[in-house]
Protein backbone atom coordinates (compact mmCIF):
# COMPACT_ATOMS: atom_id res chain seq x y z
CA UNK A 1 0.00 0.00 0.00
CA UNK A 2 1.49 3.19 -1.15
CA UNK A 3 0.28 6.14 0.88
CA UNK A 4 1.01 9.52 -0.63
CA UNK A 5 1.05 12.75 1.14
CA UNK A 6 -1.54 15.27 0.20
CA UNK A 7 0.66 18.37 0.58
CA UNK A 8 4.25 18.88 -0.41
CA UNK A 9 6.65 20.96 1.71
CA UNK A 10 8.32 23.74 -0.25
CA UNK A 11 12.10 23.53 0.29
CA UNK A 12 13.20 26.61 -1.72
CA UNK A 13 14.09 29.93 -0.09
CA UNK A 14 12.98 33.33 -1.37
CA UNK A 15 15.89 35.78 -1.13
CA UNK A 16 14.11 38.85 -2.55
CA UNK A 17 13.06 40.14 0.86
CA UNK A 18 16.58 39.55 2.25
CA UNK A 19 18.07 41.60 -0.60
CA UNK A 20 15.69 44.47 0.16
CA UNK A 21 16.67 44.35 3.80
CA UNK A 22 20.40 44.46 2.94
CA UNK A 23 19.90 47.52 0.72
CA UNK A 24 17.95 49.28 3.47
CA UNK A 25 20.71 48.58 5.99
CA UNK A 26 23.34 49.78 3.54
CA UNK A 27 21.49 53.06 3.00
CA UNK A 28 20.99 53.51 6.75
CA UNK A 29 24.70 53.10 7.52
CA UNK A 30 25.73 55.40 4.69
CA UNK A 31 23.45 58.14 5.99
CA UNK A 32 24.50 57.55 9.60
CA UNK A 33 28.23 57.86 8.82
CA UNK A 34 27.75 61.18 7.01
CA UNK A 35 26.10 62.61 10.13
CA UNK A 36 29.30 62.14 12.13
CA UNK A 37 31.03 65.51 12.41
CA UNK A 38 34.54 64.92 11.09
CA UNK A 39 35.42 68.62 10.73
CA UNK A 40 35.62 69.39 14.45
CA UNK A 41 38.75 68.63 16.44
CA UNK A 42 38.57 68.41 20.19
CA UNK A 43 41.89 69.46 21.60
CA UNK A 44 42.44 68.69 25.24
CA UNK A 45 45.13 70.45 27.13
CA UNK A 46 47.60 68.10 28.78
CA UNK A 47 46.98 67.23 32.36
CA UNK A 48 49.18 65.30 34.66
CA UNK A 49 48.46 63.03 37.56
CA UNK A 50 52.08 61.96 37.89
CA UNK A 51 54.38 63.52 40.39
CA UNK A 52 58.06 64.10 39.84
CA UNK A 53 60.34 62.36 42.30
CA UNK A 54 63.05 65.00 41.92
CA UNK A 55 62.76 68.11 44.03
CA UNK A 56 63.18 71.28 41.95
CA UNK A 57 66.42 73.10 42.60
CA UNK A 58 64.92 76.34 41.29
CA UNK A 59 61.68 77.61 39.81
CA UNK A 60 61.28 79.84 36.77
CA UNK A 61 57.97 81.69 36.45
CA UNK A 62 56.74 83.34 33.25
CA UNK A 63 53.69 85.59 33.50
CA UNK A 64 51.19 86.44 30.79
CA UNK A 65 52.85 89.81 30.14
CA UNK A 66 56.23 88.03 29.70
CA UNK A 67 57.82 88.94 33.00
CA UNK A 68 60.36 86.40 34.22
CA UNK A 69 61.10 85.37 37.80
CA UNK A 70 63.72 83.00 39.20
CA UNK A 71 62.62 81.88 42.66
CA UNK A 72 60.27 84.90 42.84
CA UNK A 73 63.06 87.37 42.01
CA UNK A 74 62.36 89.39 38.84
CA UNK A 75 64.88 88.97 36.01
CA UNK A 76 65.08 89.75 32.31
CA UNK A 77 65.21 86.96 29.75
CA UNK A 78 68.89 87.69 29.04
CA UNK A 79 69.72 87.20 32.73
CA UNK A 80 68.11 83.76 33.03
CA UNK A 81 70.97 81.63 31.66
CA UNK A 82 73.86 83.35 33.54
CA UNK A 83 71.92 83.30 36.81
CA UNK A 84 71.09 79.60 36.43
CA UNK A 85 74.71 78.78 35.59
CA UNK A 86 75.91 80.65 38.68
CA UNK A 87 73.28 79.03 40.88
CA UNK A 88 73.95 75.49 39.64
CA UNK A 89 77.75 75.54 39.96
CA UNK A 90 78.76 72.43 41.87
CA UNK A 91 75.28 70.86 41.75
CA UNK A 92 75.41 67.43 40.13
CA UNK A 93 71.85 67.11 38.85
CA UNK A 94 70.12 70.50 38.61
CA UNK A 95 66.34 70.44 38.28
CA UNK A 96 64.38 73.43 36.96
CA UNK A 97 60.62 73.69 37.51
CA UNK A 98 58.90 75.91 34.94
CA UNK A 99 55.69 77.66 35.89
CA UNK A 100 54.06 79.40 32.92
CA UNK A 101 50.73 81.06 32.42
CA UNK A 102 48.62 79.06 29.96
CA UNK A 103 48.22 82.09 27.69
CA UNK A 104 51.97 82.44 27.11
CA UNK A 105 53.09 81.47 23.61
CA UNK A 106 54.83 78.14 23.15
CA UNK A 107 57.81 80.03 21.77
CA UNK A 108 58.66 81.23 25.29
CA UNK A 109 58.59 77.64 26.56
CA UNK A 110 60.89 76.62 23.71
CA UNK A 111 63.39 79.36 24.61
CA UNK A 112 63.64 78.21 28.22
CA UNK A 113 63.71 74.57 27.13
CA UNK A 114 66.72 75.36 24.90
CA UNK A 115 68.53 77.00 27.82
CA UNK A 116 67.94 73.86 29.91
CA UNK A 117 69.04 71.58 27.07
CA UNK A 118 72.22 73.55 26.34
CA UNK A 119 73.22 73.42 30.01
CA UNK A 120 72.00 69.85 30.61
CA UNK A 121 69.42 70.78 33.25
CA UNK A 122 66.36 68.65 33.95
CA UNK A 123 63.31 70.71 33.10
CA UNK A 124 59.80 70.05 34.38
CA UNK A 125 56.66 72.04 33.75
CA UNK A 126 54.04 72.59 36.41
CA UNK A 127 50.60 71.28 35.46
CA UNK A 128 47.21 71.25 37.07
CA UNK A 129 45.83 67.90 38.18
Amino acid sequence: MAIKRGSKVETSFGSASMTDLMFLLLIFFMVATTLINTNALKILLPQSTNQVNDKPTTTITVTEDLRYFIDNAPVTFAEIEPRLQAKFQGIEKPVVMLNMDKRVAVEEFAKIMNIAKDNQYSLFMMTTP
